[in-house]
């Protein structure tokens, strides 16, 4: 039975603004109160989709959260009506009408961890949504994040959801940013590899003095429970803590993995040499031939790399068995980023081709190509029970090219974000996409 990784990218939403709101993430701060653009950044993203698709990757769409979180304001003492609420929080409490207004779900690599029929013991895909407690503005979106990946992968015989961990710091998660797997084939069990950045409660392991480290290893290893992992298919390494000071907010901002391969940053991780021997004899245990690609510091710096967003980028495995290496413009404006990859395809390694794409709405923001996507290891049994409506097809991307600029403002600052009918528009949007991708009532406005 044929086996395929699809890529879930996540659709932008209409409130797409630079609040700069994630300390830690450098590009977030230092593009913060810049008017943005919801209406590009959305057809961005839907071009990278496109592109995917006619590649001829297996492609999905994930829906964007309700914003601004009315509810959420409502919970910190907000009253009166929808455009009350919206309007005195603008008045009293600009940053919190700022957070609740946050589109960062367009990343939807930080929406849940995903584990893989051939991983875990009862034999279906698993899915844990993220807490994501670490940053107000990103903890309030679990509770719809959940019903959408429940309306996407209904089937129960198929798939598995569990609840967001515990909301307190001692169970940080940020999914799978934080989370790669390693196999020879996608439906063949394989190794998990979760990187945590502290421990909750083991002070042996040393932590970043200057930015949080948003993912604990207690958290890692309770979703490694939830999904039924075997102890010999899983591998847990820490993030260098020096790295995060830097603005290396999430693993995937370091290193990125995919099928056999792990391409990575020398700086990326602590006891990097028995971290990769563990890899290399777990995968053998099950038949794959483990292979790292290491950047020197020589040649891109740790500041290139966060600036760049080189790792942040999409490794994909091609009929041919080369891998192909999906980047943001970013990387093509960095000299020296830009002569290692000519130098790294031009050697007849592993990775044998690089394409560059403009997100430089998603970018500006903080993230770039791999954050706006979530990996699901799927066999066609599991691929047919997907809901149909989220694959991509060349027919769902002009409908949901003509939503985008049907609904889509194409300026948004600070001060718009106290408009109440950017809530209305917003609503409209999103009830008008959930019959496009056939998600039923997902959102608080159709169920409540």
């Amino acid at each position: 039975m044929k086996s395929y990784e699809v890529n879930f990218d996540g659709l932008v939403g209409p409130t797409h603004n630079y609040g700069g709101l994630s300390y830690g993430n450098v590009a977030s701060q230092s593009n913060s109160q810049q008017s943005s653009n919801p209406k590009e950044a959305a057809l961005q993203g839907l071009a990278k989709m496109k592109a995917l698709m006619e590649m001829g990757f297996q492609q999905g769409v994930l829906a964007p959260q309700e914003r601004p979180d009315v509810a959420a304001l409502r919970r910190l003492g907000f009253s009166g009506t929808d455009a009350q609420v919206i309007e005195r929080a603008a008045k009293e409490a600009m940053p919190l009408l700022v957070a609740s207004c946050s589109a960062s779900s367009m990343w939807v690599a930080n929406a849940a961890t995903v584990s893989p029929s051939a991983d875990t013991a009862d034999g279906r895909v698993h899915f844990t949504a993220a807490n994501l407690n670490c940053k107000y503005h990103r903890s309030i979106e679990h509770p719809t994040t959940s019903r959408v990946l429940g309306a996407m992968f209904a089937n129960q015989q198929n798939f598995a959801h569990h609840a967001a961990l515990p909301a307190v710091a001692q169970f940080g998660d940020e999914g799978a940013a934080n989370h790669t797997r390693f196999c020879r084939e996608y439906g063949e069990a394989g190794v998990e590899f979760f990187v945590f950045g502290r421990s909750a409660f083991d002070n042996r392991f040393p932590a970043p003095q200057k930015y949080p480290a948003r993912q604990t290893l207690e958290a890692s290893q309770a979703v490694a429970r939830l999904h039924g992992l075997r102890d010999e298919g899983v591998v847990y390494a820490q993030q260098n803590p020096n790295v995060i000071d830097q603005g290396v907010f999430h693993n995937d901002v370091i290193a990125v993995g995919n099928g056999e391969v792990l391409f990575y940053h020398e700086d990326a991780f602590l006891d990097t040499e028995s971290m990769l021997a563990e890899l290399q004899s777990k995968l053998a245990k099950v038949g794959g031939n483990f292979q790292s690609v290491c950047v020197p510091r020589s040649a891109v710096t740790v500041d290139d790399a966060v600036r760049s967003y080189l790792f942040n980028s999409q490794l994909l495995s091609r009929p041919d068995g080369s891998m192909l290496l999906i980047v943001p413009q970013e990387c093509q404006a960095n000299e020296r980023v830009w002569a290692y990859l000519q130098s790294l395809t031009s050697s007849g390694g592993l990775i044998r081709e690089v394409k560059v794409f403009d997100l430089k709405q998603s970018m500006q923001n903080g993230g770039g190509p791999a954050c706006l996507r979530l990996r699901v290891a799927l066999n066609e049994t599991e691929l047919a029970a997907v809901n149909p409506g989220v694959i991509m097809t060349p027919p769902l991307y002009g409908s949901l090219t003509a939503w985008v600029e049907k609904h889509y403002r194409d300026r948004l600052s600070e001060t718009d974000l106290a408009d109440p009918q950017l809530l209305l528009e917003c609503r409209t949007a999103l009830d008008e996409l959930t019959q496009i991708l056939k998600l039923g009532a997902v959102y608080p406005f159709q169920i409540n």
